[in-house]
């Protein structure tokens, strides 16, 4: 397997948002992304953009059609979905408990507190809790607490 082009990881997922621009801010000030790239069209819409963790990226749209793209159905929001539930992003931290006490401060809705999840002595422990975000998107964020051990 040839390795990814410079920057970019393996996997890169697209989340799509009615308000892109707030999302990205939140997502910035909530979970701690850093913008890499952000791309405005006409009145300030999100083209493109690029937020990074540490080497994990995401990219964030506008929601609707890309009338670039007509045979691409239309990226939407849980939001416009009732809440449902499409995927959900997994983002590994250094300290989970501080990521959650500030991600709630600054809106996230915790859906499930942090708690350990201990796989079994083949496999790992993490630290992990679960929230949405402003438009309902579902995060997993974990601290690896013990790696699976090489057999």
């Amino acid at each position: 397997m040839r390795q990814t082009p410079k920057g970019w990881p393996r996997i890169s997922p697209s989340l799509y948002y009615d308000d892109a621009a707030k999302a990205i801010e939140w997502l910035c000030q909530a979970f701690g992304f850093t913008v890499r790239l952000r791309v405005e069209g006409e009145g300030g819409r999100i083209e493109h953009s690029e937020l990074t963790y540490g080497e994990a990226l995401i990219i964030v749209c506008q929601s609707g059609a890309k009338p670039d793209y007509p045979n691409l159905p239309p990226g939407v929001s849980p939001s416009t979905i009732n809440g449902g539930n499409t995927q959900s992003i997994l983002l590994f931290v250094d300290d989970v408990d501080s990521h959650c006490a500030h991600a709630k401060a600054n809106g996230a809705l915790i859906i499930d507190e942090p708690k350990v999840h201990d796989y079994g002595e083949d496999y790992w422990t993490d630290r992990t809790y679960g929230a949405t975000d402003i438009e309902g998107h579902l995060w997993w964020i974990t601290q690896r607490l013990r790696d699976q051990p090489e057999n």
